[in-house]
């Protein structure tokens, strides 16, 4: 039989919302009093936060089935009502969520406090070795306090097990990882937030493995032996007598350290509380970018020298025709960001600052490009729908522009391409900023047999969790091994997360422009040309215009020396396009057809327009995600680039009394190829 609603359904959820109201405001007056500050008591409030917000979330769905037609009676402000409940709904759970949080800083407020008291111990320690009164006082009172570090060590093993059983076989992929068998039991020593922990085995070796294959051990047998052992430790303390006392605040502190380690970073309480899907995770590259240089562009943009240090691998001079010598590599594609569908939404909590896809080369294990970073758009009506390459007047922006060139020379017969779809958030009650990747997808560009997959449209489901984690995903209310009939699979297929990418077919042209760029690089079309020149310029630089190839002076050239950075400023780079397609159309077809000539212009553009900006003291520093500090750089670029074009150059407005530069040392505007060299070794 299909489920009945009882009698007056949106009443009944009504009266149901005040009871959870008050549940809600009796554990908020619990958690102020002051033997809510006891860990204990933390734990049961944070379980009681985790049911209520569970109830909460019942309550809510079942009011968004509720309609005006199962109403036995007609009411007249029924949907003003229902969206009053609604609000209550979610500001109850926005009092959840912070409560949540509160706790988890209380728990790292107290570990701080145990660290710096363990610490303050030790020390005084070392002052009353002498002192056999204090001796004596502590030996008197060793039995209260091992009763105490037992009952610690209780409830610090129920709050959390830092033993693991495996529940099947796992052999190490790379070095450092920790091969085991299924049934073995494992100590976690360190839980890393991709999924892969630190562990040690009963043999002593330690390694990373993922924590899908492992489940809590449970410990009751292991702790009654473990306490009769305490025992046995405690009659040989007796009769040994040696420092008693160090043992004991030892021991002490140290489980007091663990207990409160028990306590769940910030992603897993918002992953708990609703406030972000369950298979999101912090972002992975995003990460990869904040550890160093070696994962963007610029550092793949400098040239590679042979293992004999005498001459260049990737930049080679062809004396024929005058340039750089075109090089074919492995890989080399165009492809197009369509759009992300069906991305979940995080909770009011949070709010989203950028929604953007990263990419890079990747075999199955690790990063073999730099990361590239395509920013989405989204309009209010569909916030599940992210889009790429939007209509907008005068040029694109570089970091909107879905339309990527992709290059490499490796080998591997797994070498693919990993998405990440992710966001830039803050929370509005803390301020905290971070990084969330909201699934991810891996391309894999070859097929068993190693032949190139055809360039055509895939539509390509997010995974959850990180590309180390199997299995997980990113929306649980929306099952990929959903059970029925044909037709409810494919309805539940059309709700998965996914992202649509399209690899296009390469003509003779777009080949040979490819062939100019570095052998591993991803980026955006819309800049390739300005690469090409960069290339081009540097060719001349080291290959033509040296006096000798075993000299290692340090080269003057401003373009070389601050070209890379660019790549990671794409507002100043949007504008050294934009003022190359203004000089370009001023040009003759002879001009445009004259290779030196077109270099000849394009270093005058570039030190008309970036050499300034980048030591002008009204543009802010960059930073990621920041609209106002976007929106500020924005402006002094576009003033100072119509200034540019209203006195036709930038040398008045460099000579002016107004304009304030920054002073830079001559190391700054030249370039030190060895250097760059060094920088990528090390």
């Amino acid at each position: 039989m299909l489920a009945r609603w009882p009698r007056d359904p949106l009443q009944c959820l009504q009266r149901r919302g005040q009871e959870l109201k008050q549940q809600v405001d009796s554990l908020l007056s619990e958690s102020r009093l002051k033997g809510a500050l006891e860990a204990s008591k933390r734990r049961d409030i944070y379980q009681r936060c985790i049911q209520l917000k569970q109830a909460i979330d019942e309550n809510k769905n079942t009011l968004q089935k509720l309609k005006q037609a199962d109403e036995p009676i007609p009411i007249g402000n029924y949907h003003q009502e229902k969206e009053e409940e609604h609000s209550l709904l979610d500001k109850l759970t926005h009092q959840l969520q912070e409560l949540a949080m509160s706790i988890s800083r209380e728990n790292i407020t107290k570990i701080r406090e145990l660290i710096e008291r363990a610490d303050d111990d030790s020390a005084e320690e070392d002052e009353e070795d002498d002192d056999e009164e204090e001796e004596s006082k502590e030996s008197g009172g060793e039995e209260e306090t091992q009763e105490e570090e037992k009952q610690e060590n209780e409830s610090y093993q129920q709050a959390t097990s830092k033993e693991y059983i495996a529940v099947g076989d796992f052999t190490a992929q790379q070095a450092g990882d920790l091969t085991f068998k299924k049934g073995e039991i494992l100590l976690i020593i360190e839980k890393n937030p991709d999924g892969w922990w630190m562990a040690k085995s009963a043999k002593g070796s330690k390694g990373l493995v993922p924590k899908t294959y492992l489940e809590p051990y449970d410990k009751e047998e292991g702790q009654e032996s473990s306490e009769e052992g305490s025992e046995e430790d405690v009659e040989v303390g007796d009769e040994i007598a040696e420092e008693p006392e160090a043992k004991q605040r030892t021991g002490s502190h140290w489980s007091a350290v663990r207990k409160a380690l028990s306590e769940i970073n910030t992603v897993d309480v918002l992953t708990t509380m609703g406030a972000i899907p369950a298979g999101f995770r912090p972002s992975t590259l995003f990460q990869l970018l904040q550890e160093g240089n070696q994962f963007r562009a610029s550092y793949f943009l400098q040239p590679e020298l042979t293992p004999s240090q005498l001459a260049f691998r990737d930049l080679m001079w062809n004396a024929k025709t005058g340039t750089i010598r075109s090089r074919p590599s492995h890989v080399s594609l165009i492809l197009t960001l369509w759009s992300c569908k069906m991305i979940p939404l995080p909770g009011v909590s949070i709010q989203v600052l950028s929604r953007h896809v990263r990419l890079c080369l990747f075999d199955g294990n690790k990063v073999l490009s730099n990361i590239h970073t395509v920013r989405a758009t989204w309009q209010p009506k569909k916030p599940r729908t992210w889009t790429f390459s939007p209509q907008v007047t005068g040029i694109l922006p570089c970091l909107l522009d879905g339309d990527c060139f992709l290059r490499s020379n490796s080998l591997s017969p797994d070498l693919g391409i990993l998405f990440e779809p992710g966001i830039s958030y803050i929370r509005n009650s803390t301020g905290e900023k971070g990084e969330l990747s909201c699934g991810w997808v891996f391309l894999k560009l070859f097929d068993a047999s190693g032949i190139p997959i055809p360039a055509k449209t895939y539509e390509l489901f997010l995974n959850g969790g990180t590309p180390y984690e199997k299995g997980v995903e990113v929306d649980h209310s929306v099952s990929r091994r959903a059970h029925g009939s044909v037709f409810h699979q494919m309805m539940m297929m059309r709700r998965e997360p996914q992202l649509l990418v399209k690899l296009r077919s390469l003509n003779r042209r777009s080949r040979d422009i490819l062939s100019l760029l570095p052998e591993i690089l991803i980026g955006s079309m819309c800049y390739i040309h300005l690469l090409i020149f960069y290339r081009q310029i540097l060719g001349d630089v080291l290959l033509k215009g040296r006096m000798s190839m075993r000299s290692a002076d340090i080269i003057s050239n401003p373009v070389l020396a601050t070209f890379p950075k660019l790549l990671e400023q794409p507002d100043v780079m949007d504008a050294l396009r934009s003022s190359w397609a203004e000089k370009e159309s001023t040009l003759k077809r002879s001009e445009k057809r004259d290779r030196e000539f077109l270099k000849a212009m394009f270093l005058l553009v570039y030190h008309d327009c970036v050499v300034p900006l980048l030591h002008s003291t009204l543009l802010p520093p960059f930073r990621w995600a920041e609209e106002e500090t976007e929106a500020a750089r924005w402006k002094v670029i576009t003033d100072f680039l119509k200034q540019n074009q209203e006195n036709k150059g930038a040398l008045q407005a460099l000579l002016s009394p107004d304009g304030v530069h920054e002073p830079f040392d001559i190391s700054e505007q030249t370039y030190d190829f060895l250097g760059e060299i060094r920088k990528k070794e090390a």
